[in-house]
């Protein structure tokens, strides 16, 4: 199997306009979405993201540290998770509990880089 990065992300108000019972509804699907692909030997590690942090970067005069703005789309959780390819990895982030409660809710799915071609280098994976 190969290994996928989901990172989720929505707008940054987004669960505002769920009720208190809506978002505890949310947070159970949640709940049991990753208990299914635990289950399934599918779920690697899954965690959510609070909503503040910065962004680090660097130009010729140093390093510049912008605080994350809540206030637009940011990422708010992310899946590790293995599938047999990309398409099976979609299916796998269609039943994601987001896109049912968040209607800005984005998934990006993307292949992890396991081992570097031309040295060899094998990347560390608890997955194995």
């Amino acid at each position: 199997m190969k290994e996928f990065m989901f990172y989720i992300r929505n707008a940054g108000d987004a669960k505002m306009a769920l009720s208190a019972d809506e978002h505890l509804a949310f947070i159970k699907k949640c709940e049991a979405y990753i208990e299914r692909l635990k289950n399934k030997n599918l779920l690697i590690a899954a965690q959510p993201i609070i909503r503040e942090g910065c962004i680090l970067s660097k130009n010729t005069e140093g390093w510049i540290k912008t605080p994350i703005d809540p206030h637009k789309e940011v990422q708010v959780g992310y899946y590790h998770i293995c599938a047999n390819n990309i398409d099976e990895a979609v299916e796998i982030a269609k039943e994601n509990p987001e896109f049912e409660y968040v209607p800005s809710a984005t998934i990006e799915i993307r292949p992890i880089k396991m081992k570097e071609e031309e040295t060899n280098f094998t990347y560390p994976s608890n997955n194995g």
